[in-house]
């Protein structure tokens, strides 16, 4: 597994080929609600998106398999509803519809969100879930369709052949003889140590008896010659671009033709060290887009801005935001001229991914970005590809008592 540390987390998931898993390092805390983010985050993702115009496509694919709906106002699948669609892959297609989607809202005569609904298949009538929005009682739910995927399917036993049969039939009854005679020695030689035995001092020594298992001595019993174990400090994974010149992000998200960018407005420290808010804030937001990387989707950039750049003090006051002690996460479109600001509980991974899907999506209310904001941004003027930058010639004045070196005359002209 690589463990060169301790302590050491790995997220082992099946690989492609049988018994070779994919192993992958967890870089991000050692907190519990950051580590179930992460583990959350790698749950395989079978939910189908429909939309009104794959709608009647989707409905028609195998009519008579049972299909599950949930209509949500969320732009991520949650892991509870990824996980359900695993457990129930091959009996059950499940799909996920926004609430954006008004023609597949009006069919199934949903008038508030989120809401599953099950299609038993056929000409059967769809079945409403009214239960908590919790996996255990929405599997409960669709179990009455099909049963979930066992976790572990057993293994098939192979039939053994009729002569390897007979084969094992011999050996168990030579090993049944064998067994059968040295028992008899055992118990003899039983009766003739019980003898010696009762002769014995008391200052003799009993050995363990080899045949029957004994307890391995306990890893974690500290010892006065045991080490001290040390743990080395978490620093900030590498995420997204920590960007301290002002310049920058003024070039980038807050000129006339800039788009989206999110800024993470980090808090102001004494000892460089991040809280915890921060630090998840970042992960969170590098993981996001490092998925939609890996995926090659296009996705609007990320900055953290710290304290010291000039420009996070200009963005709280003027956007009115909290003070500098304090996480801000906001979203910037200057070409449009509007902001929005974090308002999540936490900054794990599935919070700050539903509020960046809502970015993408245009959901949500928006704030004008104040023009103060806005500034024109030199830009670098390069030459077009094939042409040269134009030569800069600078001529000075020769003096009329100046004297050509004597090679001139001899290889040039005056």
């Amino acid at each position: 597994m690589g463990v060169q540390g301790f302590p050491t987390l790995k997220i082992v998931r099946p690989g492609k080929k049988p018994g070779r898993p994919t192993v992958e390092d967890y870089q991000g805390q050692r907190v519990a609600k950051a580590i179930i983010d992460a583990v959350k985050e790698k749950i395989p993702n079978h939910v189908k998106r429909v939309t009104d115009k794959g709608l009647e496509e989707w409905l028609k694919e195998g009519n008579d398999t049972a299909k599950a709906v949930l209509f949500s106002d969320k732009g991520a699948t949650s892991a509870t509803l990824r996980a359900l669609a695993i457990d129930f892959a091959g009996n059950i297609n499940i799909a996920q519809i926004r609430n954006k989607e008004k023609a597949a809202m009006e069919l199934f005569s949903v008038e508030s969100v989120p809401k599953l609904i099950l299609l038993p298949g056929g000409d059967k009538k769809a079945i409403v879930y009214d239960g908590e929005m919790k996996k255990e009682s929405m599997s409960e739910f669709l179990s009455q369709i099909a049963p979930p995927n066992p976790d572990c399917p057993p293994e098939k036993e192979k039939p053994l052949k009729k002569s390897s049969e007979k084969k094992d039939a011999k050996k168990d009854a030579k090993r049944s003889s064998k067994d059968s005679s040295a028992s008899s020695k055992a118990s003899a030689s039983h009766e003739s140590a019980d003898s010696a035995s009762a002769k014995a001092s008391a200052t003799s020594i009993t050995l363990e008896d080899p045949a029957q298992p004994t307890e391995s001595p306990d890893p974690n019993v500290v010892t006065d010659d045991t080490p001290p174990v040390i743990i080395p400090e978490m620093g900030v994974p590498a995420t997204i671009p920590i960007v301290e010149a002002a310049e920058a992000i003024q070039k980038d998200c807050l000129s006339p033709k800039s788009k989206t960018c999110i800024l993470a407005l980090l808090p102001l420290t004494t000892d460089g060290t991040l809280p915890e808010a921060a630090v998840s804030a970042l992960t969170s937001l590098g993981a996001i887009h490092k998925k939609h990387d890996e995926r090659k989707s296009h996705l609007f950039p990320f900055y953290g801005v710290p304290a010291s750049n000039p420009l996070a003090a200009t963005l709280r006051s003027t956007l009115s935001l909290k003070d500098d002690a304090e996480l801000e996460l906001i979203a910037t479109n200057a070409k449009r001229a509007w902001w929005k600001q974090y308002q999540g509980a936490g900054y794990g991974n599935v919070a700050v991914e539903d509020w960046v899907d809502a970015i993408r999506m245009g959901d949500g209310k928006k704030e004008k970005l104040p023009d103060s904001l806005i500034v024109e941004v030199a830009e670098e003027v390069k030459p077009r590809v094939g042409e040269q930058e134009p030569l800069q010639v600078e001529i000075e004045e020769i003096p009329d008592d100046f004297e050509f070196p004597a090679t001139y005359h001899e290889h040039g002209e005056l």
